[in-house]
């Protein structure tokens, strides 16, 4: 059982720590909970035949000897690439990449948190939403027993109140880029939260090149939290875990090992 956190934020491991081992595999995730770590950060897109599963691109030669749009792969095949074969420097075992289950599973004999964001699919440079990923998601949640253990994020924002209809109680949070929120224009903050609000969600997590020390205030006010992500640097770690933000996400989840709390 690990211990109990006493860090004033939660540290995330992005897709399980992705500069240590392969992006949102097991063995990322196992690694993960060898560190200081309170949550894992994981990526949900659907099979054709309906399967969700671990893995952040939309196709899959990024990371695997495959071919193919994740649209119209199916599981089998899906399972049996190796998304270990490009890690940098080698890795010394073929991985699967994981179902939603699986993942689960191993956050909740490991005792932390998901930090699980739902992908779109994307053809032809048009984002679409998977057929059924709201319902495979909560139904996935539901079967872990992982309901208070889970944030659910996602950019298509209007999968949220979707999620919070088949799970009562659960976390969401939105995600915010410059592309999809400027912050700088007019207003902006303010917006957004009456965006977030509209949606039910208690979270809005911000890439961190968005962050200035005057927002964990600002929407603490709100009563929102404030997770940023992607943040590999050390000093900045450093420097961002005192500012009062709620969640801290890095590729580098040993880096906790020197924050200071």
């Amino acid at each position: 059982m690990r211990s109990i956190s006493t860090s004033s934020f939660l540290r995330v491991a992005h897709r399980g720590g992705s500069a240590l081992a392969p992006e949102n595999t097991l063995a990322a995730f196992r690694h993960a909970l060898t560190l200081p770590v309170d949550a894992l950060e994981l990526d949900v897109q659907m099979s054709r035949d309906g399967h969700a599963l671990v893995f952040h691109d939309e196709t899959v030669e990024r990371l695997s000897p495959g071919q193919g749009n994740l649209l119209d792969l199916d599981l089998a095949y899906l399972r049996s690439l190796d998304v270990a074969a490009h890690f940098p420097g080698g890795w010394p075992q073929a991985q699967q990449m994981p179902t939603l289950g699986e993942a689960l599973a191993l956050a909740r004999q490991g005792g932390v948190q998901v930090l699980l964001e739902i992908k779109p699919g994307l053809r032809a440079d048009q984002y679409c939403r998977y057929p059924g990923i709201v319902e495979a998601v909560a139904r996935e949640v539901m079967d872990a027993r992982m309901r208070e253990q889970v944030l659910i994020m996602s950019f298509d924002w209007e999968a949220l109140p979707l999620i919070k209809q088949l799970l009562p109680g659960v976390r969401t949070g939105v995600l915010v880029s410059e592309d999809v929120w400027p912050l700088h224009t007019t207003d902006a903050l303010t917006k957004l939260v009456a965006q977030a609000r509209a949606l039910q969600c208690e979270w809005i997590h911000l890439d961190a090149t968005l962050f200035t020390p005057a927002l964990p205030e600002f929407f603490h006010a709100h009563a929102f939290q404030l997770g940023l992500w992607t943040v590999n640097d050390p000093l900045d770690l450093q420097s961002l875990a005192r500012t009062g933000v709620d969640a801290l996400t890095t590729d580098h989840p040993d880096l906790f090992l020197s924050v200071e709390q």
